[in-house]
Formats: C-alpha cells, structure tokens, sequence
C-alpha cells in the first residue's frame, strides 16, 4: 500500500515500524504526549528511599515488645506499591541471653522474629562476659496506602535479661523504599 500524506496531517499506508531509525527522536515528540505512566511502567522499580537511623542508646530487659527509638516515614505514591523494609539492630548481650524483633507499621504488627531467640549469645557462664551482635532483617510489605506510614523497630528480651541498644555509639537503621508495582 502506498503512503499518502492526507491534507488534515494524517498519514495513510504506514505500517508499524515503517519509519526510518532516528526520524523521531525525544525533540520531535510534543510535550506530555507521552504519559509518565507508560514511560515508567513495568514493576520493580524504586520510587523512593527513605531512610530512619537512631544512635540513642537505651535498655530493654521484658518480654513485651518495647520500642527502640528506630523508626521512617514514608509516604507510597500508589496504593500498589510494595514497601521494601531493611534494619539492622546492634545489641550487647550477656551470657545466655537473646533478643527477637518486631517491625510495626503505625499500629500494626507486620514482621516478628521467630522467637525471643532470634539473637542469642551462647557463652560459658564467665560472669562479666557480654557479646556484641548486629543483625539485620528485611521485610516487603503491602500497605495498600497513599497516606503517610511510620514504620517502627521493637525489641523484646529472652527471659527479661538486658539487652543493651546502641551502646559504644552504635547505629541502628531504618532503610524503607517504595517499589513500583
């Protein structure tokens, strides 16, 4: 079929792909004909990162999840988008003694360890001896929202021993980044 040039612009008797590489290119293309959404599509990309550190060092020495001062706020530009959560948690423990974790998204519960155990020293019974641990989580979440989230670390202790946070100025962080859907 023949290529006709119509006298309102359009053409007729183009076949797709039928232009020449490098007839159009990023100038000949009008302002926003092209929407952001198709440009971007596709999942697996990062939208965004955020990130929360604390270096206040504290104590907790219960069962019950207690928070640690580690905590981000992000806010998801769809409601689709996942939510990639990373930490670390640096903790001095003593003979015997462990610790399990707990991510919270504002109110609810949305990743704990798989017991108090989680972290745990195993040592001789050498009174004075502690241990210091850094480990990190990670935990991919579907929040379903496009309001701002605070995302928050809780420790809780085996047995009710200490666990010391952040000592000998330590970090803990929070790293939370948004992934397109």
């Amino acid at each position: 079929m023949a290529m006709t040039i119509n006298g309102n612009g359009s053409i007729t008797g183009l076949a797709v792909g039928g232009l020449p590489d490098g007839t159009v290119d990023n100038d000949t293309i009008a302002a926003a004909t092209i929407a952001d959404a198709k440009m971007a599509s596709g999942g697996g990309k990062v939208l965004q990162v955020v990130i929360g550190v604390d270096t206040t060092s504290s104590t907790i020495a219960t069962t019950t999840y207690t928070d640690t001062g580690l905590s981000a706020t992000i806010t998801p530009s769809s409601t689709s988008s996942k939510i990639l959560c990373q930490w670390t948690s640096q903790a001095k423990l003593g003979n015997n003694e462990g610790m399990g974790v707990q991510l919270v998204r504002g109110s609810t519960n949305v990743y704990t360890s798989g017991d108090l155990t989680e972290v745990f020293t195993y040592q001789d019974s050498a009174a004075g001896k502690w241990e210091e641990s850094k480990s990190s989580w990670i935990h991919l979440d579907s929040p379903a929202t496009t309001s701002a989230i605070t995302y928050k670390i809780q420790v809780a202790s085996y047995n009710s021993q200490s666990v010391n946070l952040n000592n000998d100025s330590n970090e803990t962080q929070l790293l939370l980044m948004e992934i397109g859907a």
